[in-house]
């Protein structure tokens, strides 16, 4: 069982050691490794991987949205995100995203309650971000959005069903999936110091929200660890009879 991680940077990625433990836990012979894939190679890199005789793989930053013109169908996940973060190789190349519900999953740990009707606030309109808002929207919590580009932000509230990001009175959560060189203005700091749980997207090394704010923050690992497993049990689930048929010489 062939597996790997892709992505620019992925030195840092835990993906390799967690996905190593759930095969070894599955008792289930198989690999998987970290493959460094600059932007614009993507689609050739994904399509090589089926020919190598990879069961799946996932996607990292910057290729989530690339991804997608790799594969040849997408779940509903992955549509609604137009983000890729998890591939299977069979029949066909297909593209799911585990983003969001690694995200809900990690956050409903940490509050021991449901989602539904809390107020979120998602820092940035990428393709991690989309995940979220589409997994959090469907388990009806309240959206809101924060961006530099207002275009972005109404887009992405219109399809999600989420409001722009209400300074005068901040939600109670945040998550920001902003890349770790983000800096904040004075609002944003204020908003972000008050509110209860505040989560950044990355983890390890590239957790840096924490020493702009100089507050506890909660890291991306518990999030990472949620969508890994998530992509784990989907390759898991189309294991049987998903080996691609034999290329033509």
């Amino acid at each position: 069982m062939k597996l790997a991680v892709i992505g620019d940077p992925v030195d840092h990625s835990r993906s390799p050691q967690l996905h190593k433990a759930f095969l070894r836990d599955a008792e289930i012979d198989g690999s998987y490794v970290a493959i460094r894939v600059p932007a614009s190679n993507a689609t050739a890199v994904i399509r090589r991987m089926r020919l190598d005789g990879y069961l799946g793989c996932n996607v990292t930053y910057p290729l989530k949205e690339e991804a997608l013109g790799a594969c040849d169908a997408l779940t509903d996940q992955a549509q609604r995100a137009d983000a890729v973060n998890t591939i299977l190789f069979g029949r066909e190349i297909l593209g799911h995203n585990t983003d969001g519900i690694g995200a809900r999953t990690a956050l409903e740990a940490l509050l021991d309650d449901s989602v539904a009707l809390k107020r979120i606030g998602v820092l940035g309109y990428g393709a991690t971000a989309r995940a979220l808002l589409a997994e959090l929207a469907d388990h009806d919590a309240y959206c809101f959005v924060w961006g530099r580009d207002r275009a972005k932000v109404e887009a992405a509230c219109e399809r999600y069903d989420a409001q722009p990001f209400p300074f005068e009175n901040p939600p109670e959560i945040v998550i920001s999936t902003l890349p770790p060189s983000v800096r904040f203005e004075p609002a944003m700091l204020d908003a972000l110091m008050h509110a209860d749980l505040l989560m950044d997207a990355n983890y390890g090394e590239r957790s840096t929200l924490h020493r702009q704010l100089e507050r506890e923050i909660v890291t991306g690992d518990a999030m990472l660890e949620a969508q890994a497993r998530a992509s784990f049990d989907f390759w898991l689930a189309h294991l049987d009879g998903v080996a691609p048929e034999e290329e033509p010489v």
